[in-house]
């Protein structure tokens, strides 16, 4: 595709380097990123991808097991009418996220290879791993990379800017009980299943990602194991308000502290970390990115639409790194799931948008 020094190091990390066109060598260096990974709660592993042209109703992924996306359960569809769309077979996940951003970034620079009578500035790529386990910009090298500024290729429905994230945190709870033979417990036996269950019955339920939209944070149950001997949870909590956060993990260890009075000090251990920042603060002194953004969506036939992602992505990170760092939509739906689709549409049009962005 033209690139120069294209190779993977030896974490994992791809680069490339789209030399500049003749007279734009002192331009800006911009970097285009994404990552290869796919969620990991869904198997991506043996997709069985097929484009379907979508007449309407409902929408049929797997007519032996009776997997079907209902109009009603997803009401986006009506806008896919007379679209071809890219999905799984209801086994699987479709991967779009972010195969649709990798795959959009190398079809806009090989259009630009194609087109050398397009004057650009020199293009950094950079395709990171372990984006969906939050550790994808943990070793960009942005010395090597050498741009000015940068552009996630990672988010949804096309038209999307995004440059405020959650903040977030994650909240390991261990609780310890004591094991007795149920006919000789009482007074002995303390369950650390039950210890658990009241923890979770004292987290705002109101609060969880089902209830919540927006602005809106929550605290999210991942993950939760355990016998009468030990339990574990596992939570992640976003706000994009730093101080709400705050207020998050603060409710987390006043519960753990309230349930070691009951049940003795040590009972309960809460570990809580942060895991990154919203990408606001860094992103908003540079407006120029985001006019360009606004621009290239726009000569597209595109209106944008400023998006705060529910979520985390490379950019926050890489914008507290020092390379402010907005994200852009692939035009996809319904990322981590089975019911995961993207139109053939939008995939086009995004590599149109990219190569605006690059001109």
């Amino acid at each position: 595709m033209g690139l120069e020094d294209p190779h993977m190091d030896d974490l994992g990390y791809v680069y490339g380097w789209l030399p500049a066109t003749p007279g734009r060598e002192g331009d800006p260096v911009v970097a285009l990123i994404a990552h290869m990974d796919t969620a990991p709660r869904v198997s991506g592993e043996n997709v069985k991808a097929q484009i379907v042209h979508y007449t309407g109703g409902d929408l049929v992924l797997n007519a032996e097991k009776g997997i079907v996306m209902t109009r009603k359960e997803f009401p986006d569809l009506a806008d896919q009418v007379g679209k071809h769309l890219i999905v799984a077979d209801g086994t699987t996940l479709l991967g779009a996220d972010d195969k649709a951003g990798v795959a959009e970034i190398f079809a806009a620079v090989a259009w630009l290879k194609d087109h050398p009578e397009v004057p650009h500035g020199r293009v950094a790529v950079c395709i990171t791993p372990d984006e969906e386990v939050g550790r994808g910009a943990d070793h960009v090298d942005l010395a090597k990379l050498g741009a000015a500024y940068g552009y996630t290729v990672d988010g949804g429905p096309i038209g999307g800017l995004e440059y405020e994230n959650f903040n977030a945190a994650s909240a390991d709870i261990t609780i310890h009980g004591v094991n007795i033979h149920p006919g000789d417990a009482k007074n002995k036996m303390k369950n650390a299943c039950l210890v658990a269950a009241q923890f979770i019955g004292m987290v705002p339920p109101a609060e969880s990602p089902a209830h919540t939209e927006g602005y809106e944070g929550f605290y999210h149950l991942c993950t939760m194991e355990g016998d009468e001997s030990l339990a574990k949870l596992e939570w992640i909590l976003r706000d994009h308000d730093s101080d709400k956060l705050e207020e998050k993990k603060a409710r987390m260890e006043a519960i753990g502290a309230y349930l070691n009075g009951l049940y003795g000090e040590g009972t309960v251990v809460v570990e809580v970390k942060d895991s990154y920042r919203n990408m606001k603060e860094m992103v908003l002194p540079h407006p120029e990115i985001l006019d360009r953004a606004r621009a290239a969506f726009r000569k597209a036939g595109i209106e944008p639409v400023d998006v705060a992602i529910r979520g985390g992505t490379d950019g926050a990170k890489l914008s507290f790194m020092g390379l402010p760092c907005p994200n852009l939509s692939t035009g996809g739906y319904h990322f981590h799931g089975i019911h995961e689709y993207i139109p053939r549409e939008s995939l086009e049009k995004m590599t149109e948008v990219l190569v605006n962005l690059l001109t």
